[in-house]
């Protein structure tokens, strides 16, 4: 028996396989969390290819350069989804194929580079949609509030860990 070319067009989506891209997409995202608050972002590499990414990107997308930069601090979903921008991205991610790996999988990204992650600022883009708009925001310095939000965040959990330590201690001492 032949076996039959995939088509991801015609292609079922299975519920199943949905969700594992799902959880591998949000523990990227969360990864990525702690690394802008672990890493100042103009310090933070995320591939061997940073430099070029950066470059292809501005070169590819030079509106993403006006008005300082406003299309990268807060991304606008509807331009990237638009008829050409669907067309300027795909002709993008195909160029890393074979060079980045997983290139096309599903990532989450921030669509404002000044907040963290949240249901109302996070979009579903490739992989390499992820590296391009979040290397360029960290080397041009746009997530610097997401990092101080980040270490701000850190902070309240480590709190907020050892107040509960103390109640358990002092619940102990009382036994």
């Amino acid at each position: 028996m032949a076996q039959q070319q995939f088509d991801p067009n015609t292609a079922q989506n299975l519920v199943e396989i949905e969700k594992q891209f799902a959880v591998k997409a949000v523990e990227q995202a969360q990864t990525y969390w702690n690394l802008l608050e672990k890493v100042k972002p103009e310090d933070l590499r995320l591939t061997k290819l940073d430099d070029e990414i950066y470059e292809h990107t501005l070169e590819t997308f030079p509106e993403l350069k006006e008005d300082n930069y406003a299309k990268l601090i807060k991304l606008d979903e509807d331009w990237m989804k638009s008829k050409d921008g669907k067309e300027r991205w795909r002709v993008f991610i195909e160029s890393y194929k074979g060079k980045v790996t997983d290139y096309n999988f599903g990532s989450l990204i921030r669509t404002d580079a000044r907040e963290e992650y949240g249901e109302h600022n996070t979009i579903f883009v490739t992989r390499i949609q992820f590296y391009a708009i979040e290397i360029s925001r960290n080397k041009l310095g746009l997530n610097a509030k997401a990092h101080e939000i980040a270490i701000e965040e850190a902070r309240k959990e480590r709190e907020q860990k050892e107040k509960e330590e103390r109640k358990k201690q002092k619940k102990g001492d009382k036994s």
